[in-house]
């Protein structure tokens, strides 16, 4: 098969303990085209980056850039919870600030989750963001996360159309809440990045343990039972891949840049050498999460 014409990137997840200047050039060489950011910590536990215009961690990040070739494509992680627009702990101004950290590091998407029990105030506070964006060339992009409130993804679709922004598929969670492929094809048009993982085709068993497989233990692309085949071939082969899979463990083993180059040449594997088969991508009937096999 020939190489499918996608750029393909590091999300910030898989190495989450590296800071951007070190991810960029890891990501430079093991051969990946660009990464993502993360410029709001999702955890008290998580590492911080100030990647604030003027900081310096922002200059050397721009430095690794221009001397690598490696961009941001996207910015991330707000969870709205629905304190929004109207507490002190105004999430507003949260948003703002990853926007500017977005537009200094060239992005062109920040990813947000809901956690707001009240989805037509989250709907709001979403249109909200997506006409923030429009001053910094952002686009929010609603992440339906398989243990949050939006977990599915007509969920997201409706959101999504009703505040003007676009959705991020993650092939985790359309696996954990049973995405179909019709309703892949429905999104289309809103989704400007996949998220690529691999994992077994069944779900853990509660919560905090899909938050664990998220966050800290995916499997790496084509060493599972999520058929990545059929989720790749319903968006356009120029969409880009943004490689998502975090592992504490093997990560440690092997080191950053060996995990890196391992993550890169697993992606490869599944875009070039993966047959697709079209039965199973055109049926509406079937569920991707149902759809195992090797991706190798």
């Amino acid at each position: 098969m020939t190489t499918p014409t996608r750029r393909l990137g590091i999300a910030q997840l898989s190495l989450v303990g590296t800071a951007p200047p070190d991810l960029v050039s890891i990501a430079a060489q093991a051969g990946f085209d660009f990464i993502g950011a993360r410029v709001r910590p999702v955890t008290a536990t998580e590492r911080p980056y100030d990647l604030q215009p003027g900081s310096h961690l922002l200059k050397e990040t721009l430095q690794r850039m221009a001397d690598t070739g490696i961009t941001v494509e996207d910015v991330e992680f707000l969870l709205l919870d629905g304190t929004g627009l109207q507490s002190g702990q105004d999430q507003r101004e949260a948003w703002l600030r990853m926007m500017e950290a977005g537009q200094a590091l060239g992005a062109s998407t920040l990813t947000v989750a809901c956690a707001d029990p009240d989805l037509d105030r989250f709907g709001d506070h979403l249109a909200q963001m997506t006409q923030d964006g429009k001053s910094y060339g952002i686009m929010p992009t609603l992440e339906p996360i398989a243990y949050q409130t939006v977990r599915s993804l007509p969920q997201a679709v409706k959101l999504s159309r009703r505040a003007g922004c676009k959705i991020v598929v993650d092939a985790l969670h359309v696996n954990r809440f049973g995405a179909t492929t019709a309703e892949l094809e429905a999104a289309t048009d809103l989704v400007p990045l996949v998220q690529l993982c691999d994992g077994p085709a069944a779900a853990p068993e509660n919560r905090e343990a899909l938050i664990v497989e998220s966050r800290s233990e995916r499997g790496v692309p084509g060493d599972g039972e999520f058929h990545l085949a059929s989720i790749l071939a319903t968006f356009a082969a120029g969409t880009p891949v943004s490689i998502e899979t975090p592992s504490d463990k093997r990560a440690a083993e092997m080191g950053e840049l060996a995990w890196a180059k391992h993550l890169k040449a697993a992606a490869d594997s599944v875009l070039t050498t993966t047959a697709v088969t079209t039965a199973a991508v055109n049926s509406p009937a079937h569920n991707i999460s149902a759809l195992t096999g090797s991706n190798k």
